[in-house]
């Protein structure tokens, strides 16, 4: 990965216009953007109860937090025009596949509407940009084989929520290809790329359905941890191990127009490994508890096996990951330990990524 002081040095003083900073990865990114010294406005809808972690980007007054839903186009177009960026993260989604299955309607018109809608604000700007829209590693035609699916693999999506993510790949291509080519006149240049991430984990994530908030809500209670799906094997990575393709994604898109494509970043092929794995690694570091595997009658769809090539990233990009599955179970699960026994959030995040940056 490139060096801190590097990120430091091209990120400071710039505008950053951040889509979703209320949500977990969102807070995570706004809050280390602030530390490389960037002008961070952030567009969300309010958060909701589960969402944490944004009091400590909230409580922060220097980072401007503008709450709005990226389906309000006037609104958006206006919040990013005064603004006139440098960089563009688009981060606001709907986020949770087995949510999708129960709101798919609402699920495909955030993820890919709000997406055209980024997209067509960013075209009014009037100064030199690069974009970043983050989707998902589940934007693959899911084959459920041991292949680990690479940028040029054929898009698809079972579930409403994987299919949405699918979609709105197609509508990056599109704005690429139609409004932000080099052949286009009259123009500012303007580079969109799109990040494909693996499953995140990571201290301060409240969100439901989602595996280590299970295990941290069930340590605590003292009940046994529900897995829905232990063999379901899954590229598990520390949230800030994504968080820094996304900031050298953005910093390659200013300097090459070739860095406009689709990335994975996501983990070594070792760190591919079964949710149960996770869970028993979580119940170690814990020191107590235990799980379950409660039959789960007439549940949704879920993927057995997924996988992320990242050659592509680890030589074009030159970058890669820094912590193993192990180190980031561990720092996660620490970071949740330290909090609940009253250190503050912000100490946590900074040692993190101080560490993850040395």
């Amino acid at each position: 990965m490139v060096a801190t002081k590097k990120l430091l040095s091209r990120y400071k003083n710039k505008k950053v216009f951040l889509t979703g900073h209320t949500g977990f990865k969102g807070s995570w990114l706004a809050f280390w953007l602030h530390q490389l010294g960037a002008n961070v406005k952030g567009y969300s809808l309010p958060p909701e109860r589960y969402q944490r972690l944004f009091e400590v980007i909230e409580s922060n007054h220097e980072i401007q937090s503008v709450f709005g839903n990226i389906l309000h186009y006037q609104r958006l177009e206006k919040e990013m025009t005064d603004f006139q960026p440098d960089f563009v993260f688009h981060l606001a989604a709907q986020p949770l596949v087995r949510l999708s299955y129960e709101i798919p309607a609402n699920t495909f018109e955030v993820n890919v509407v709000g997406t055209a809608n980024l997209l067509s604000a960013v075209r009014q700007l009037t100064n030199p940009c690069a974009v970043v829209i983050i989707t998902t590693d589940k934007v693959y035609d899911n084959k459920e084989w041991e292949y680990p699916y690479r940028e040029n693999d054929q898009l698809g999506g079972y579930d409403p929520y994987s299919a949405s993510k699918a979609c709105a790949e197609l509508v990056v291509a599109s704005y690429r290809n139609s409004f932000f080519s080099p052949i286009s006149s009259g123009m500012p240049i303007i580079r969109v790329a799109s990040a494909r991430a693996g499953n995140v984990i990571g201290g301060g994530d409240w969100a439901p359905d989602r595996i280590v908030p299970d295990c941290i809500r069930a340590l605590v209670e003292k009940r046994p941890i529900s897995v829905r799906n232990p063999s379901s094997i899954r590229p598990w990575q520390h949230v800030l191990e994504p968080l820094s393709g996304y900031l050298l994604l953005g910093l390659r898109l200013m300097e090459s127009p070739s860095a406009g494509q689709a990335w994975n970043f996501g983990p070594q092929p070792e760190d591919h490994f079964p949710v149960i794995d996770l869970v028993t690694k979580s119940i170690s570091i814990w020191g107590e508890g235990n799980f379950e595997t409660p039959p789960l009658p007439n549940q949704p769809h879920e993927a057995q096996v997924l996988k992320l090539d990242i050659s592509k990233s680890i030589e074009q990009l030159q970058w890669h990951p820094r912590w193993n599955g192990s180190e980031a179970i561990e720092r996660t699960i620490g970071w949740y330990f330290q909090f609940l026994n009253g250190k503050p959030a912000a100490e946590l995040m900074l040692n993190d990524i101080n560490h993850f940056s040395n």
